[in-house]
């Protein structure tokens, strides 16, 4: 993994993120956004694993709802098709796939 990478990796996750947990999911998974998107869900996951709301009476109250949403919506937007690129991307040009569509509109001639 080079600088850029991993500087983009850091920006997505967090600079307290674990550099040799990154390198070894980069060398298994072979991609930065598939590595953030991998982590972002362990974090989801290990959030909603536990109570999302927790008060004490007039004490205090401690709501993770927010922070789960906010996750839910990072990983959208990394899944997302028109997501920025990663520094290891590169942007596909060809249009080879069939997988775009145009829109027809078809309008009724009149009769005679």
């Amino acid at each position: 993994m080079d600088d850029a990478t991993r500087s983009w990796l850091l920006s997505q996750l967090g600079s307290d993120t674990n550099l040799a947990d990154l390198n070894t999911r980069y060398t298994r998974l072979g991609r930065a956004r598939a590595v953030a998107i991998e982590i972002l869900n362990q974090r989801k996951a290990d959030l909603i694993a536990q109570p999302s709301v927790i008060g004490v009476s007039s004490v205090v109250n401690i709501n993770t709802t927010g922070n789960i949403a906010a996750l839910e919506r990072q990983i959208a937007l990394l899944e997302a098709d028109d997501a920025p690129l990663a520094p290891d991307e590169t942007a596909d040009t060809t249009d080879d796939s069939g997988s775009r569509f145009g829109v027809i509109r078809l309008i009724e001639r009149r009769r005679r």
